[in-house]
């Protein structure tokens, strides 16, 4: 029995120095909280995280650049002061040469401040034309496999208010109508198993920068970032002088909010209509009752065709506004058939329209 206290005294002791230990690395990492600047910013992402997500486990994905890597320095602090299990994914696109090298790099800043790092690689075809778009579905099939794999919900991302003004610019230009001008908001169904969560909205990449360089000394700069054969490029040159001109960013990115609350309201009745028009046979396959188009308003129709679309698809964005509008127009027509669109094979079946995901035949080699 002696033997015994004595044992169990010591283990106590032991726990009280590791408790002692751990405190004093949380009350270190705590100290660079000591500018009331970053301090702000922690608290209103901590007061988003809480809010959004539910799980103890989650996902982050980190490109290197200054914004995702604040992101992983205040996901980590979250985890730290919440107990929650964070797994951080880095994406190796393979467009180029360097790329696996970066995400190696990336890798590195990380550990240094004792964070672990995961690279996702890409071992698919390297697209060679519309490379943004598809490097980004890429990223999202890769990131999504490994949520969706490893039983994850949640997935955030670093996009800032700069992406959201850059978005609304980019969609204005292509002629969106409200869904597209909306943009992006905090939380979004990307599909069954998972959602994304961007708690960098409302702060500029400016502020996102300065935490980085305060935290981690460094950044990676992605040199596609300079070269203007990309729309997002020049898109931020056109704003610079925009701003010289004397538009106020602050506006437009209230004219966002004003378009996401209007777009939220449609789809509380999109979201009706499909609850009474649509039946999901499967997850790859839908029936769709053509009353649907006797019932609802062409807003609401076009909302559901798309959410459909992507949702049986698997894409993270439905097809191109037009080519939707385009699809519904040939679907109310009495010679209708069958038709393609957004990876969906789209058929008239008696009353209904049926949706199923598209079969791709792999060629033998």
């Amino acid at each position: 029995n002696i033997q015994r206290q004595i044992s169990l005294l010591f283990k106590k002791l032991s726990m009280k120095r590791k408790n002692s230990i751990a405190r004093k690395k949380a009350n270190k990492e705590k100290l660079l909280f000591k500018d009331p600047k970053i301090l702000n910013f922690y608290t209103k992402f901590k007061s988003i995280i809480f809010k959004n997500i539910k799980d103890k486990s989650f996902a982050l994905a980190v490109s290197g650049g200054s914004d995702s890597l604040c992101l992983a320095y205040f996901t980590k602090m979250y985890a730290s002061e919440f107990g929650n299990k964070i797994h951080v994914l880095i994406v190796d696109h393979n467009l180029r040469k360097e790329s696996h090298q970066e995400a190696l790099k990336v890798k590195a800043i990380l550990g240094k401040r004792k964070i672990l790092g995961k690279i996702l690689s890409w071992k698919g075809k390297v697209p060679k034309s519309n490379i943004q778009k598809k490097a980004r579905d890429m990223r999202y099939t890769m990131l999504s496999n490994y949520c969706v794999k490893n039983k994850i919900k949640y997935l955030i991302t670093a996009h800032h208010g700069d992406d959201q003004i850059e978005n609304f610019f980019i969609r204005l230009i292509r002629g969106s109508g409200l869904t597209g001008l909306s943009s992006m908001e905090i939380n979004t169904k990307y599909n069954r198993h998972l959602k994304i969560i961007r708690p960098f909205l409302d702060l500029k990449k400016k502020d996102l920068k300065y935490i980085t360089l305060n935290y981690f000394k460094t950044y990676i700069e992605d040199p596609s970032n300079k070269n203007e054969k990309f729309l997002r490029v020049r898109i931020r040159k056109y704003r610079k002088s925009m701003e010289k001109e004397g538009l106020d960013t602050g506006k437009i990115i209230k004219t966002v909010h004003n378009l996401v609350s209007a777009n939220r309201a449609l789809n509380f009745y999109k979201d009706k209509a499909i609850y009474r028009h649509v039946s999901f046979v499967s997850k790859n396959k839908c029936l769709i009752n053509k009353q649907i188009f006797l019932d609802e308003a062409g807003e609401i129709i076009f909302k559901s065709f798309s959410d459909i679309l992507s949702l049986i698809s698997g894409a993270y964005y439905p097809p191109r506004s037009r080519k939707v509008i385009d699809l519904i127009n040939r679907v109310k027509k009495i010679k209708f058939t069958k038709s393609t669109l957004g990876g969906c094979v789209v058929e008239k079946k008696d009353n209904f329209i049926l949706i199923s995901k598209e079969l791709k035949i792999r060629k033998m080699s």
